[in-house]
């Protein structure tokens, strides 16, 4: 079960953090990567990494929230590979404010860069999918789209979390017939080069033990079952679903 050999794999902001993990993840059961980012040289030694694994890895620049570099992006994808078979949304950056705080700039960046950047990813992809008869779309949203929090104030990654969880459902709705599913991971508190620093911290440990039914955050990796599953081929009758890989924190 869950061979990639032959299957093509596209992530983005795959860079660093959960993105890369998930990469990885796909490399270790033999698809073919395509990893994009705005950080080229990051992308490289990421690529370099997933290569060790035997398999080939594409890392190519793009801007999610720019529409023109994702079309040139999609053009050396048909190049490069001529196919995508599971597309995985995971670029995305937040700036946290509370909703009496927060600027109108700080709104607009967290909702387009979050949200409004997957419609622009999707929508091309989704033609190449549509055009060899199917695909896998998975979308990174987070536990935060489908509860609030008393942690910290971060109003806009709330909004776009949860808008991104129910343009899921819409996306799995409509691309149905064409033999295209679409599903959303809703990752808890996870441990990248952005959350490092917080995470570690007494304050944040103690938080974590009191609302995380497992007590910890995610580790390195555990994301990636997740991933592998709802892009695989034996998931072919899953799709509209909103898989929260959280530890027990939105359970309770």
């Amino acid at each position: 079960m869950f061979d990639y050999k032959g299957k093509v794999v596209l992530v983005s902001g795959a860079s660093s953090g959960l993105g890369a993990q998930m990469a990885k993840g796909y490399a270790k059961q033999g698809a073919t990567l395509i990893i994009t980012a705005r950080r080229v040289e990051k992308l490289e030694k990421v690529a370099e990494e997933i290569r060790k694994y035997g398999v080939n890895c594409y890392p190519i620049k793009c801007d999610v929230t720019d529409v023109e570099s994702i079309k040139n992006m999609t053009e050396e994808v048909k190049s490069k590979t001529k196919k995508v078979d599971v597309l995985v949304n995971c670029a995305g950056s937040a700036k946290n404010a509370g909703v009496l705080s927060m600027t109108d700039e700080e709104w607009d960046f967290t909702i387009k860069t979050d949200m409004t950047s997957l419609f622009y990813v999707t929508r091309e992809i989704g033609k190449i999918m549509k055009e060899n008869g199917c695909g896998r779309i998975i979308n990174i949203a987070s536990m935060y789209g489908m509860v609030g929090n008393m942690a910290m104030d971060t109003v806009a990654y709330h909004t776009s979390k949860g808008g991104v969880i129910n343009f899921t459902r819409a996306v799995a709705a409509e691309l149905a017939k064409y033999n295209i599913t679409c599903n959303a991971i809703c990752p808890g508190y996870f441990d990248t080069e952005l959350t490092h620093d917080t995470l570690i911290t007494d304050e944040f440990t103690a938080y974590m033990k009191a609302t995380v039914p497992l007590g910890r955050y995610g580790k390195e990796g555990e994301l990636n079952a997740a991933a592998i599953f709802l892009g695989s081929e034996e998931a072919s009758y899953v799709t509209g679903a909103i898989l929260p890989v959280d530890g027990g924190y939105t359970a309770i």
